[in-house]
């Protein structure tokens, strides 16, 4: 006889667990017209904001001689058709005019002189503050002066280095032992010391420690103040075939060159102050705030923390908002919290701005913050101090699974798109995986998902979902069909980085053009 006697709690636990399929969120460029492709939607119907941002754009480049030739035989090669492949996953460009409707304007083109022996001196520095601060001040007290004469206005300001300062202007790279060494610098007890030098180059050799060692982050911290907008480029990604000996490895590297200009010219048009797209189904006033934090020092046993907001309009657009210092970080629990009144702080100047933004001046009716940790009572208490009376808030925790993979019997793997739904609040989102649109999927290996959990607040879990993977595809800094982690958190180490890469960057609330 068989036994009939059904097991009430695995058929609760059955009915909660749901696997379904997100629809590819679609992008909306000139026209109003839609694709799922920033790319299709931009060689067929323009950038979303053509009628607006057009024509001629002034550049600047600034950099060795050799360097800058690289570079404008590189910009005057976009603004003509490059082809790849004839992979769907890599269309071919067509042309930096054809597709933005934007053109440089090389006869106005500004360009500053940074000496190829200068560079050479002081990457010969065997300390990598000093190294790497004397670079950097190579390239941004040449852009301050220039923005200070108030010459013409340039744009964006194109920083091409040579791969050198890119090998040697990062955390933890060391120079290798060499004769021509030059050990410049302060012992540990100097740097540290509050005590004013007699020198004035001790004082300047005491500055660079100010400084954490990464060439980039240095450069766009300390332009911040000056609003001066910057593009870095390596050398070697716009010359390689100059640079590089190895004819394997140049024939490898020309798979990318069609992906390479998509992106450079997205990039370049999203900084003049263009929208390449923007979401095709916008709620209306639905904004989403990233919080972005960043230790202030190494040892774990110090609570000393910056605290940031990345705000992202529903025109997709983006500003960034820099909070105060205070002991955030927990070392036991290794997670980020903030003191009630700088949470409603933060949540007041994101509100703020959305305000200021919106064409109808009002305050967004809902605000979904995303964080890779939990809100614990006292900071989720701040936001909402902030918010009463203004908006309705919802608090979602996305961070990256790799515990948990989900297979199929194909060739491919599980579609982008693809979400296992856990109850009312908690979900796997595959925001990679195989496109349809281009017929594989990006990457060789099989996916992890993104684990997102609402932890504030009481939203629909499909609608989430379907917001973290419609901010995949606002990452104006690429030109992809999709990134794997939504903007909002995508660019949070970045930005964190760039405001504590010097102990008093000079910021306001400034578009996120300036940090990536």
């Amino acid at each position: 006889m068989k036994n009939t006697m059904k097991r009430p709690e695995r058929q609760v636990a059955h009915k909660l667990v749901k696997l379904i399929y997100v629809s590819e969120p679609t992008l909306r460029f000139n026209y109003g017209q839609e694709s799922v492709d920033p790319r299709d939607g931009i060689m067929l119907f323009g950038p979303y904001s053509q009628d607006k941002i057009g024509g001629q754009i002034n550049v600047g480049i600034i950099g060795p001689e050799r360097q800058r030739s690289y570079l404008k035989e590189y910009l005057q090669r976009i603004h003509k058709p490059i082809y790849g492949t004839a992979e769907a996953a890599r269309p071919f460009f067509p042309g930096l005019e054809a597709a933005f409707g934007v053109f440089i304007n090389f006869h106005g083109l500004k360009e500053i002189e940074v000496p190829a022996s200068e560079i050479s001196e002081y990457l010969r520095y065997a300390d990598p503050h000093q190294r790497v601060y004397n670079l950097a001040s190579l390239y941004t007290s040449r852009l301050e002066q220039y923005c200070a004469q108030e010459e013409m206005p340039v744009n964006v300001w194109f920083v091409i280095i040579p791969d050198e300062i890119f090998q040697l202007g990062r955390p933890r790279s060391r120079l290798t032992d060499s004769k021509d060494r030059v050990s410049v610098g302060l012992s540990k007890a100097d740097r540290r010391s509050k005590d004013l030098f007699l020198f004035d180059e001790l004082t300047e050799l005491k500055a660079a420690y100010e400084f954490e060692v990464d060439f980039h982050n240095q450069v766009k911290a300390r332009l911040l103040g000056h609003r001066i907008v910057t593009q870095i480029v390596r050398e070697s990604t716009i010359a390689y075939e100059t640079i590089w000996n190895n004819d394997d490895r140049i024939e490898y590297e020309k798979k990318f060159d069609t992906a390479k200009a998509w992106n450079i010219a997205t990039t370049l048009y999203y900084k003049v102050g263009g929208l390449p797209w923007r979401l095709g189904n916008v709620r209306d006033g639905v904004c989403y705030v990233g919080l972005v934090y960043k230790k202030l020092f190494t040892d774990e046993t110090d609570r000393s923390a910056c605290c940031a907001a990345q705000l992202f309009l529903d025109s997709g657009d983006g500003l960034v908002f820099r909070g105060n210092i205070g002991p955030w970080f927990n070392p036991d629990t290794k997670e980020f919290h903030l003191a009630r009144n700088d949470a409603a702080d933060l949540i007041h100047q994101s509100l703020k701005a959305f305000k200021e933004n919106a064409p109808e001046k009002k305050f967004p009716s809902e605000v979904f913050i995303h964080a890779k940790t939990y809100f614990d009572d006292e900071e989720w208490a701040g936001f909402c101090d902030a918010a009463a009376g203004r908006t309705k808030l919802v608090g979602v925790r996305i961070r990256e699974d790799k515990a948990f993979k989900l297979y199929r019997e194909f060739a491919y793997s599980v579609p982008r798109g693809t979400a296992l739904l856990i109850g009312t609040r908690k979900a796997f989102l595959w925001t990679k995986g195989f496109i349809p649109r281009i017929q594989t999927q990006l990457g060789l290996e099989t996916p992890n998902p993104l684990e997102i959990k609402i932890t504030r607040g009481d939203p629909d879990l499909v609608t989430v979902c379907a917001d973290v993977l419609a901010l995949t595809k606002l990452n104006y800094n690429s030109c992809l069909y999709g990134d794997g982690i939504p903007v909002t958190l995508r660019f949070a180490e970045r930005i964190g980085e760039v405001l504590t890469a010097g102990t008093e960057v000079v910021t306001g609330v400034l578009p996120f053009k300036h940090y990536v």
